[in-house]
């Protein structure tokens, strides 16, 4: 018994153990589920700061870098007129749609080498070459074929997401471990079983990630794409708001841009941890 409980009453002296002993599993507790999510503040605290500072004593000129006030009465403003509405809407058909065929043909293209060495073979070089190119390199082949209308973004946007998609699933299949594979076998799993049963179940991770990492290569596509070669959209405004020389109205996108991609990507993260609560659960 510790020395502060000594001459307490046994109730109230065991009752007083119970309560620190109890706290420092609490303590551990909130360490583990807090300390993770707060870890990450300073660092974009202290930027906005130095931002904040920079502004006020004008080590650069306000018109080229606005106050963070500027920029947030700017931000607001954009909502409350439903300007930035719009530009989200169309941004986010475009992300969707892109994403959508990226994530069709790479899974197909991602099990296809996964599942048959022979297509593989022929396949994987040629893939690799073209996972090599970037998005923009493409551009001026496309515009000459299809133009500057929806097709060219949404192109753009699927051979973004693609590359990530098929690596992973390729990667994921091919990662599967043998024993299980065998122990299919001797079960006598159909081909069908083998796949729904067995190897898709132990590579969900890996196309999770591809998944992803393929929604994060859509969304950063889709601004260049909108950067370049387009007259609405999150992209088209930040390219108005430099043309214009309203910086407060590019950094407001900008903020925008960041905050939309780290919500999707965090619902993602939320998806992925509902579907995986059979796994966790039988460990």
């Amino acid at each position: 018994m510790s020395s502060s409980s000594a001459g307490l009453p046994p109730i109230v002296a065991v009752a007083d153990t119970a309560a620190g002993a109890s706290f420092g599993p609490l303590w551990q507790r909130l360490r583990q589920r807090v300390l993770p999510h707060l870890i990450g503040w300073p660092f974009p605290l202290a930027v906005l700061l130095l931002w904040y500072l920079g502004a006020r004593y004008e080590w650069i000129a306000p018109q080229v870098l606005p106050s963070p006030a500027s920029v947030w009465a700017t931000l607001v403003d954009l909502f409350r007129t439903g300007e930035i509405w719009g530009h989200l809407e169309v941004s986010l058909f475009r992300v969707f749609a892109g994403f959508t065929v990226g994530l069709v043909a790479g899974g197909a293209l991602g099990v296809a080498m996964g599942l048959s060495p022979t297509f593989k073979d022929y396949v994987y070089p040629l893939f690799k070459a073209f996972s090599q190119i970037p998005v923009l390199g493409w551009l001026p082949l496309l515009m000459l074929l299809v133009g500057i209308d929806e097709a060219l973004k949404v192109i753009l946007i699927a051979k973004a997401a693609l590359v990530p998609v098929a690596l992973n699933t390729y990667k994921g299949i091919q990662g599967v471990p043998t024993r299980y594979i065998e122990v299919a076998r001797v079960l006598r799993f159909t081909r069908w079983q083998l796949l729904t049963k067995v190897v898709f179940p132990s590579a969900f991770a890996p196309i999770w990630n591809g998944v992803r990492y393929g929604f994060t290569h859509a969304w950063l596509a889709l601004v260049v794409v909108e950067l370049l070669a387009s007259s609405e959209g999150i992209g088209f405004l930040i390219v108005y708001g430099r043309q214009l020389f309203q910086l407060d109205v590019v950094l407001a996108a900008v903020v925008v841009v960041g905050a939309v991609g780290f919500a999707l990507d965090k619902a993602l993260a939320l998806i992925e941890a509902r579907l995986t609560r059979w796994r966790r659960a039988g460990f």
